[in-house]
């Protein structure tokens, strides 16, 4: 978890933006990741990203790239 953390929320705190960044709050930038396995149990599951979302745009889902996000059709 701590690694987890040095990624987000102190990587935030080091930048000067905590005030948008390194949380989940309304009027925080929304990127995500998210994996299917649980990555405190392996930190490996973080190799195998099943879905990102950057403010606000999809841009992987299911492990498969959105093309929209990337102007393509």
């Amino acid at each position: 978890m701590e690694a987890i953390k040095c990624a987000t929320v102190n990587a935030a705190d080091l930048l000067g933006k905590s005030d948008v960044l390194g949380t989940l709050k309304p009027g925080y930038y929304a990127d995500i990741v998210a994996v299917e396995k649980n990555p405190l149990q392996n930190i490996s599951a973080l190799k195998e990203i099943a879905f990102v979302m950057k403010e606000g745009t999809i841009y992987k889902q299911d492990g498969t790239a959105n093309p929209k996000a990337f102007g393509l059709k």
